[in-house]
């Protein structure tokens, strides 16, 4: 595989650090450029970022001394790498013209932002499951009119746990509906301890705008590319709640579920022990080898014990068991910062690589 220059938008928040973590000696991706918004511009990658790394290892060496460039230099950063991860902290309408500002200088964008994520022509991809949704890609860049520019979406943290665990099942048992409780952790929101205090010890039960991205976006990563645009399905209906729960890290989900044909439990394990995607296929260098984890112990998946699975790239499950209301109900959890968004986002650009979009 060819090397990549690599920009990261946003590089100071907590998603763009985990992007510039992310890609400190990657096989196929060298970061080149680091940008954030003009308070930053100027300053090295150290000293804009500050006291408010918020990674668990140290900052990369190789960022420390880069110069932080200003992200709305729009043809300035784009002559200088192949493609950008974006992970902004803006108003949805601003992400949307910065991101295609970038797609119409010539430069991919992998976003790790929502305001493009109902685009009708802007894949939205969980690597292993609808990966062929980059099949869209070039009727986006007719609409743009660009030759190798485009952009392509991650989904939602919130959802990146219990769609997974729905997918396999879907084809020969049809998933009518679903009913899924998210406890989601701090990191989510861009938070440590330390810089939100009022989380420790607490549950907030409402985050904005997850429940409507949790029942919403599904729809989209289970459509189908059809005359240029990204058509959802219309079912399975999908109803949630998504709470803030006092943990650094790890999103988990509590889901009840409902099948045309039910099937036995041994059935459902089969289908989760069984899948893989494009990702492991292809042995992207991001992708956990195994997908989907069951657990067989009562008390796991635990946050603290299992959101690291695989590198924080797997997603656990447990707790698999006949309902009363429901056919089944069980239990997933998976990193929200890694799966659920920058790790998802590097992953999503290796497949784009491999399948010659970044060329």
């Amino acid at each position: 595989m060819k090397q990549f220059r690599v920009g990261v938008v946003g590089a100071t928040g907590m998603v763009g650090q985990r992007f510039v973590s992310l890609l400190e000696n990657h096989p196929w991706f060298h970061l080149e450029v680091v940008a954030a918004s003009s308070r930053s511009a100027g300053k090295t990658y150290e000293e804009a970022v500050g006291a408010r790394w918020a990674m668990p290892g140290k900052m990369p060496e190789e960022a420390k001394k880069m110069i932080v460039m200003d992200a709305s230099q729009v043809k300035e950063v784009a002559s200088k790498v192949d493609f950008i991860f974006c992970a902004v902290d803006m108003k949805k309408e601003e992400i949307k013209a910065l991101e295609e500002a970038y797609a119409k200088a010539e430069c991919p964008v992998i976003s790790n932002n929502s305001a493009n994520r109902f685009t009708p022509d802007v894949p939205m991809v969980i690597p292993e499951i609808n990966g062929s949704h980059l099949d869209v890609i070039p009727a986006q860049r007719k609409r743009l009119q660009t030759k190798s520019g485009f952009i392509a979406v991650k989904s939602n943290c919130s959802l990146q746990s219990y769609v997974p665990a729905l997918h396999p099942l879907m084809e020969d048992f049809g998933v009518t509906k679903t009913l899924v409780c998210t406890y989601q952790a701090i990191s989510g929101a861009g938070k440590t301890f330390a810089t939100w205090p009022e989380m420790e010890d607490n549950v907030i039960p409402y985050i904005g705008g997850e429940e409507e991205k949790s029942e919403k976006e599904p729809l989209k990563i289970w459509g189908k590319v059809e005359n240029g645009v990204i058509v959802p399905v219309t079912s399975p209906s999908i109803t949630a709640q998504c709470l803030r729960v006092a943990c650094s890290d790890g999103h988990m989900a509590a889901v009840f579920v409902s099948f045309e044909k039910k099937p036995s439990i041994a059935q459902i394990r089969e289908k989760w022990a069984s899948f893989s995607g494009e990702p492991q296929k292809l042995g992207l260098p991001s992708a956990p080898k195994q997908f989907l984890h069951y657990f067989e112990e009562d008390n796991r998946p635990q946050t603290k014990l299992d959101r690291m699975l695989e590198n924080g790239m797997a997603v656990s499950i447990g707790r698999l068991r006949e309902d009363t209301q429901y056919d089944y109900k069980f239990v997933c959890l998976s990193h929200n910062t890694l799966r659920g968004a920058a790790g998802g986002g590097v992953l999503l650009a290796e497949l784009l690589a491999a399948k010659g979009y970044l060329d």
